[in-house]
């Protein structure tokens, strides 16, 4: 892999074997200049429309996972004619969760039958409904469903819009256009911790404030099915398909959208159309040649889940790729970061902030711009070196936060407040560190695992990033659960070491099996983990 950040990382390095796809790349990768090197052309406009449209979906996931927090302090007695008790929080945050964990199976199986772009709308829907039952719910029950509907929202549009944009995407600006999902995440979160302020500040408590909150999120979901009723539908799903034809149209549009019949624009698009064909032809023969038949499963969606699913344990190529996957989808949440969203405003509390939820907002601003950051850095630096970069940063933010809290005393079982040992100086610390860890989260961790697409030969792609989704939000439930009692019976500083220590250990297996992929076309990513030392020089 070439140490110098401005090179393309463009050619595939197992190309030499001859056994590749005629060395044709994506749309851009079709031009050279007159020095050799490939011209790089942005995004054109439709693309980044394309993006925008899809990347509604991460604002609703970050909005909706967001506005809980001041959804609930807001309630009162609203919900059952009662306080809410703790039970009560806990099922009405964690349903989320575990329905987007519960639906991916379903999810990947739609997105292969029926296509990425219905999922979207598919969740679209669920989210309206989810939104609009959380408004009108007026006891405890009707609001798990209502949450639990959006969790399935989120669960299906966490995994599809990702792989959506990936396949659409130009090989050179894979990396920025998937990021711009992240962005949307990040700005969901934000804007949900602002609806919530403003909403909670100066909305009439406990009747309507908390219930415009929730209803909100209606309102991009219904934005984003007018627009994508006009986007096209992935091309290499379309060409898995058999409707060549349509994916030659589609990849005409995101290459040259109203000058597609130039014929230098022809050839290119050609060259892409054949490339993904000859991928799809040599994935049946092999699946042919292993007794399997996926994509296919005799019509049965169900069927043909289970078969993709074999396949993806039995190719050593999609084992691998499923464990790069499911390693940083894993440490995303294991890292902790998501703890520190959730009960972030708590840990403000705890340290002595007397407005812990402006505070929390800087965290979360913080996010989106560092986000802004890796939109930027992804493409050119490159995934592999992003996430060498920056988990450094997480670690040191990780034990300076550990050192802050050792100033800081949790409330026991007799006092209803921590007591600090340092002053201002301890939730100073804690403040800074925190921040160090957030910058270094967002330009690394918080966007790369979702660029898992790339990992992935087109039979297994949308099962194989379903899987990894599912271990995202499987940590994320562990991480959920566990933060409180680890804060306590481990104390605080020990808790952030821990995370700290997890981050070490990821740094370790990154280093050793993550290739980078930056730069190659989907085809040709697809092929690295082959070799035998997972695509890693």
């Amino acid at each position: 892999m070439t140490d110098n950040p401005e090179e393309p990382l463009i050619a595939n390095p197992q190309s030499t074997e001859g056994d590749q796809h005629d060395g044709s790349h994506d749309v851009e990768h079709a031009h050279e200049s007159r020095g050799g090197k490939p011209q790089v052309s942005p995004p054109g406009l439709f693309i980044w429309l394309l993006t925008f449209s899809a990347g509604i979906s991460g604002l609703l996931f970050g909005y909706d996972t967001g506005v809980i927090s001041a959804t609930l302090v807001s309630i009162g007695t609203s919900l059952s004619h009662r306080p809410l008790t703790s039970l009560d929080k806990s099922v009405i945050t964690s349903c989320t969760s575990l329905f987007a964990l519960l639906v991916l199976p379903f999810a990947s199986s739609l997105a292969d039958d029926r296509g990425r772009k219905r999922v979207v709308l598919f969740a679209d829907t669920l989210f309206i409904i989810g939104a609009l039952c959380q408004a009108a719910s007026r006891t405890v029950e009707v609001m798990v469903v209502g949450r639990s509907v959006v969790g399935v929202a989120i669960g299906a549009a966490s995994f599809v819009t990702p792989l959506y944009i990936a396949e659409l995407a130009p090989a050179t600006h894979r990396g920025r256009l998937v990021t711009m999902n992240i962005v949307f995440i990040t700005l969901g979160q934000v804007v949900a911790y602002v609806v919530g302020w403003i909403f909670g500040t100066y909305g009439s408590p406990e009747t309507t404030g908390w219930r415009w909150m929730v209803g909100l999120g209606a309102m991009p979901a219904v934005c984003q099915v007018v627009i994508l009723l006009w986007m096209p539908e992935s091309p290499r799903w379309l060409v898995k398909e058999g409707r060549s034809e349509e994916a030659r149209e589609v990849i005409a549009r995101i290459a040259a959208g109203d000058d597609a019949q130039d014929p230098s624009t022809r050839r290119e698009v050609d060259a892409v159309l054949k490339n993904i064909e000859i991928e799809v032809r040599e994935e049946a023969m092999a699946m042919r040649l292993g007794g399997t038949g996926v994509g296919n499963g005799n019509g049965n969606p169900v069927n043909a889940w289970m078969e993709a699913m074999r396949e993806l344990f039995r190719v050593r190529r999609n084992r691998r790729a499923l464990a790069i996957a499911c390693l940083l989808q894993g440490l995303q949440q294991l890292c902790g970061f998501n703890s520190l969203m959730y009960f972030s405003a708590t840990i403000f509390t705890m340290v002595g902030f007397s407005e812990p939820t402006l505070i929390s907002l800087v965290v979360a601003v913080t996010n989106f711009a560092f986000t802004l950051v890796a939109l930027v850095l992804i493409d050119r630096v490159g995934r592999r070196r992003i996430l060498l970069w920056s988990l450094p940063f997480m670690m040191a933010g990780l034990v300076l936060a550990g050192y802050g809290f050792s100033f800081i005393e949790l409330p026991d079982s007799e006092t209803s407040s921590a007591t600090t040992t340092g002053g201002q100086g301890g939730a100073t610390i804690i403040l800074a560190s925190i921040m160090i860890y957030v910058a270094g989260y967002a330009i690394g961790l918080g966007n790369v695992p979702w660029m898992q697409s790339e990992l992935f030969s087109l039979n297994v792609r949308s099962v194989g990033s379903g899987v990894a989704t599912a271990t995202n939000w499987s940590a994320n439930f562990v991480i959920g659960l566990t933060f409180l009692p680890l804060m306590e019976a481990l104390s605080p500083s020990w808790t952030f070491v821990l995370y700290a220590v997890i981050c070490a250990v990821g740094y370790g297996l990154i280093w050793r099996v993550y290739p980078e992929t930056a730069g190659l076309s989907l085809e040709d990513a697809a092929t690295l983990l082959g070799a035998d030392d997972w695509g890693v020089r």
